[in-house]
Formats: structure tokens, sequence, C-alpha cells
């Protein structure tokens, strides 16, 4: 556990809030060791860690499935959303002010919970996702009530080209009076995605203007692929 503080705490974080702000997306590599994503991934197994299991083709989501973690959250999980959450947060921060709008979030992440548990939004959004083959996700945002940090991560936990194929991860940029961009990544396995939940600011001659974006996973044609997603907010339900 010291050893994935220590590499959060000793990340280039000048250059990933540069990244953020550029492409709305950036790469913490090899977080997480071997022995790491197997003990997350065993996690899958052990019902008694989830309040909710959903079927994506029953919500036409997509095809595959994902469980809803409880809390308490596993401490692995815990630490890294809570270390991780104040680098976020200056982020975050910096993106809504260059926006012009009115809400700053705090820098300690309980803090932050307690405005999503006085809004009624109570419910854990850690979830881990298990695609097969055919497997896929639709572009989506996760947003879960009024309350909602614009800003998460997810933890590869298979390695791609090796435990699966297929099964990039997708993030769309609908960029304003044009078509929308798409880009296509491949973290390897350990590695921890950051990416915009649900828009970034980006720089125009008259300042700067709002870009949405969504995310998904495209189909898996081998194997099988798990992921962990760490959400900063809690739901409603």
């Amino acid at each position: 556990m010291k050893d994935i503080v220590h590499k959060i705490k000793n990340t280039d974080w000048l250059q990933l809030t540069e990244t953020m702000h550029q492409n709305g997306y950036a790469i913490i590599p090899g977080l997480l060791s071997e022995d790491d994503c197997e003990t997350l991934k065993s996690n899958y197994d052990h019902s008694v860690l989830f309040r909710k299991t959903v079927v994506m083709a029953r919500h036409r989501f997509g095809l595959g499935e994902y469980k809803y973690f409880n809390y308490p959250l596993p401490e692995m999980i815990q630490t890294i959303r809570t270390t991780i959450y104040p680098y976020l947060a200056s982020i975050a921060n910096t993106w809504f002010k260059a926006l012009h709008i009115d809400t700053q979030f705090p820098l300690q992440h309980q803090e932050f919970l307690d405005q999503c548990h006085a809004n009624g939004q109570q419910k854990a959004t850690v979830l881990i996702l298990k695609y097969g083959k055919g497997g896929f996700n639709t572009l989506h945002q996760d947003l879960y009530g009024d309350i909602y940090f614009p800003i998460q991560i997810v933890l590869m936990l298979s390695e791609p080209d090796g435990d699966f194929t297929g099964g990039e991860f997708v993030l769309t940029q609908q960029i304003p009076r044009a078509q929308s961009k798409a880009i296509v990544l491949k973290p390897k396995k350990g590695d921890v995605l950051i990416f915009t939940t649900q828009f970034k600011p980006e720089k125009g001659t008259k300042g700067y203007y709002r870009v949405n974006m969504k995310h998904g996973v495209s189909e898996v044609k081998e194997g099988n692929r798990y992921a962990l997603g760490i959400i900063f907010h809690d739901a409603v339900n």
C-alpha cells in the first residue's frame, strides 16, 4: 500500500496536469503491480463486497457486466481514491474557473463526499467491470446525481494483447460546430487512466469554451478484460 501512495505522490503532477488540460485524459503507467491487479480482480467473485450487479445488455449499455462496491471499500481502493483525489481536485478547480462555473471542489475527498451525502447521494460508485468475448460498453458519462466530480479514473487489471484482444478504451470529443473526434487508448495492466467525466475546457479566440466528452469500450475480440473504475462522487441509487 505504501508503494502505491509513494507512486501517486511522486507522479510528475505538473506534466500530468498539462496533459489533462490539453487532452482531457492522461495515464500514470505502472501504478499497480501484478499482484495488486490480481488482488483487485479476485474481488469480483466475493459477492459480499458489492451492493449491485448490472448486466449491461438488459439496459442496452453494451455487453458485459459490472458490480458496484458497497461501503466500506477494500483498503487498497479506498487508499487510491483518497490519495489521488486532491491532485485531481486542483485540476477540476482550474477547469471550472476557466469556464466561469461557480463551483470549487474541496481538496479533501471526505469533504466532497459530505456534500454528496447532504444531497442524498450516499451510494458507493466504485465499480469493477468484466467483458468477455464480444463485450463492449456504449459511449456514456458517469454522473449519478446533481453533485458530481468532473474527473474519474480507470485502473486496468488485464493485459491488452495478452489477456484479451480488442477492448480499447474510447473517448469521443464533441467539438462545437464540427464532427466529433474519437480517441482510442490501450492502457497496460497496472496503468491508471485519468479522464474527464463530462467535459474539458478548450481555449478559443474569445477565451475558454466547453468541449463535451463521452467514454466507452470497443468490442473485445478474445479473452476477458477486467478494469476497476473509481468515480469520486456518490450516487442517489
